[in-house]
């Protein structure tokens, strides 16, 4: 129905300061923690992509964000694929430092999803509905210390952790353009090729409105 295109500073690929690692194509033979089926698995694929590697040629490890906040603080990995706020928490560690971001290799968008039946019969509906989420979007946009101080409150993450999350977050809404579409699509190609998706997925199939032409 609608996205919220990011610009991708808010994930990224965590190293310990010290490590040797200084490339993606480094990234070769090295323990690698990520979220299965999520942004950073996708992140992690097209950051092996970029650096001429194939995911065969780094170890895998799956484990969720708390799970692998703690794996990486004792050494039981190499690096760490990982969205906010958690990376700003680990990106505020003087021992750790950022390989790369999501920005230079590929842009975790977020979407706003309705199933066919009801978009088919209840599009104004879902229309006023994506009005309203947009002037969330939009306040949001225009007050980012009070989101940062609500966000911190309900989820119990440091303030300062969060405000570094909130102010590098995309909050505007929009049509999904050709751009978000094609980013999904490749997301989409890469977890059918890893099995994670059992059969071929076409994006532009499942839109319920034309595509914008101003992406």
């Amino acid at each position: 129905m609608a996205a919220q295109e990011a610009a991708g500073s808010g994930a990224a690929i965590l190293v310990p300061k010290d490590s040797p690692i200084r490339t993606l194509a480094d990234l070769k033979g090295k323990r690698v923690a990520f979220a299965k089926a999520s942004s950073s698995h996708n992140l992690t694929i097209a950051a092996l992509e970029k650096a001429g590697l194939t995911y065969r040629d780094i170890a895998p490890v799956t484990l969720a964000p708390a799970d692998a906040a703690a794996a990486f603080a004792r050494g039981s990995v190499d690096a760490w694929t990982i969205w906010d706020p958690y990376f700003a928490i680990a990106e505020m560690q003087p021992t750790t430092r950022v390989l790369a971001l999501a920005t230079d290799i590929a842009k975790p968008n977020n979407f706003f999803l309705a199933h066919k039946a009801v978009a088919a019969e209840r599009g104004p509906v879902l229309d006023a509905a994506l009005d309203a989420l947009g002037g969330v979007a939009r306040w949001c946009e225009a007050n980012r210390g009070e989101v940062a101080a609500l966000l911190s409150k309900g989820t119990g993450v440091p303030l300062a952790a969060t405000r570094r999350a909130v102010d590098r977050t995309d909050y505007l809404i929009g049509p999904m353009t050709p751009s978000a579409i094609a980013e999904q699509q490749r997301v989409a190609d890469r977890f059918h090729a890893l099995g994670l998706i059992p059969r071929p997925i076409r994006i532009a199939d499942a839109l319920r409105t034309p595509v914008s032409q101003n992406g």
